[in-house]
This record gives C-alpha cells, sequence and structure tokens, in this order.
C-alpha cells in the first residue's frame, strides 16, 4: 500500500487529496491546523496516519493535536522515538483506547547506521510501546539499502526506508519485503522527506513489478 504524505495547508484541498489516494500520513506539524481543522480531516473514511513533530510545535501542543487526530479517527498516530517517555505516554493510551496502531519512528538524515544499531533501535522502538517500528535512515551508497531491508527480518511489524537519492529503491520494494506501507509524495506537493517518489510514478512502478511477479 502507498501512503501519501500530506503536507497540505488549505483543507480543502487535504480533503481533495484524501478522496484520491488508498492511504496518507498528515504531517500536522506542517499543515499549521488547528484542533477544529484536524477533526474534520481525520473524520475522513481514507486510513490515515497522524503524525505531529515536536520539534515544531513541542510537546504540549503535540499531544494536543495527536489526541485529537486519534479520538476523530486516524488509524495510526506516528510519536518519534526521542519522545521523552512521559511524554508520549498519554498519546500511547489514547490510541491504544482508539484502537489506532502505535508507530514508534526514527530517523536518521544523515547516515544509515551499521546492522548491529539498526536492530537495536528496533528493538527500542518495540521497548517503547511500538505497535510498529518506523526506521528511515539517509541511504549514502547501495549497502545502505541491504541493511535496512534486513530489518524485514524481524518478526514484528516495520517499515525500513532509505532517505535521499539513493534509497529511491528502498520506496518501491519495501511492500515487496513486508512493510505495510510505503511513503509517497503529493504529485502536486513537496515532498516530506528526502527521495519521496511522487504518488502516480510510484503506483506506476508498482503496477509494473506486480505484472512481472
Amino acid at each position: 500500500m502507498i501512503c501519501v504524505a500530506i503536507s497540505e495547508k488549505k483543507p480543502e484541498k487535504c480533503l481533495e487529496i484524501l478522496d484520491k489516494v488508498e492511504m496518507a500520513e498528515i504531517r500536522i506539524d506542517l499543515t499549521g491546523y488547528d484542533l477544529q481543522t484536524i477533526a474534520r480531516i481525520f473524520r475522513h473514511p481514507t486510513p490515515t496516519i497522524a503524525t505531529c513533530r515536536a520539534e515544531s510545535t513541542g510537546y504540549e501542543e503535540q499531544n494536543s493535536k495527536l489526541i485529537m487526530a486519534i479520538e476523530s479517527g486516524a488509524k495510526y498516530v506516528d510519536i518519534e522515538i526521542e519522545v521523552p517517555e512521559d511524554k508520549s505516554r498519554e498519546i500511547i493510551d489514547v490510541a491504544r483506547k482508539h484502537g489506532c496502531k502505535v508507530i514508534i519512528s526514527y530517523h536518521n538524515f544523515n547516515e544509515t547506521p551499521d546492522m548491529k544499531e539498526l536492530f537495536a533501535i528496533a528493538d527500542k522502538c518495540y521497548a517503547r510501546g511500538a505497535e510498529i517500528a518506523k526506521i528511515a535512515t539517509m541511504a549514502n551508497k547501495p549497502e545502505d539499502n541491504a541493511r535496512l531491508m534486513a530489518l524485514y527480518s524481524i518478526s514484528r511489524p516495520v517499515v525500513a526506508l532509505g532517505m535521499g537519492k539513493q534509497g529511491k529503491a528502498s520506496r518501491i520494494v519495501a511492500p515487496l519485503m513486508g512493510a505495510g506501507f510505503t511513503f509517497a509524495a503529493q504529485d502536486d506537493g513537496a515532498a516530506t522527506a528526502p527521495g519521496q517518489i511522487k504518488y502516480s510514478e510510484l503506483k506506476n512502478l508498482m503496477q509494473q513489478i506486480e505484472n512481472v511477479l
């Protein structure tokens, strides 16, 4: 499944995008939506991931906006691994109550750690309450993708992706390796992470692969 990362600041445009995709991540921290708008967006029937990075909003605003998204119908909530446990616990508790799956995410915009560290990061995500561990790292060379793909040997749900030009291949093959979804950029919007492929392009590539298989 392809999850389109949305940072659209106009609510009506965001809703139009949701009408056309199979799944979406709403980057609340990049949209500037207030609580009322968040409730409206996450009531849409398309499965959504609620994401609000604390470095942009602070923990108090992050909590209030993510909780509103969960209570309004988000299927997943993404909490970065750096958020202190005492700050994330309330979000996780609300998510459990509403049947919203918890993603604990790790991002490294500089490099891909070695294999031992990658598996340790995944273990930490699960220890912090993740039902899905998301690990996105900068792929500077092809072997970085290989290390990330090795994470799919974990028996628990994981989404592992390489960022940057070298990481594009990992975004294409991730669903074939066992990821529940991979991320794409809006067709007419900016990418929210380095190396994101436009939704229509990624969908076409994945359909070609499926036809071969």
